[in-house]
């Protein structure tokens, strides 16, 4: 079960990162915001979702 939810987190994580990449930052922007994503694997896609996304 830890396996599944392991893997659910590592996909979320990599669907985040794409969003990350493909948006309109600035790369500086970019690299902080997949910085917390990799230290904080499932509160940082919330984070950024809740925060990030839209600015």
């Amino acid at each position: 079960m830890s396996r599944l939810i392991s893997l659910l987190v590592l996909i979320l994580d990599i669907v985040v990162v794409m969003d990350i990449l493909k948006s309109n930052k600035d790369t500086e922007k970019k690299i902080l915001w997949i910085i917390v994503v990799v230290f904080l694997p499932l509160l940082g896609p919330i984070i950024y979702y809740l925060v990030g996304r839209n600015r």
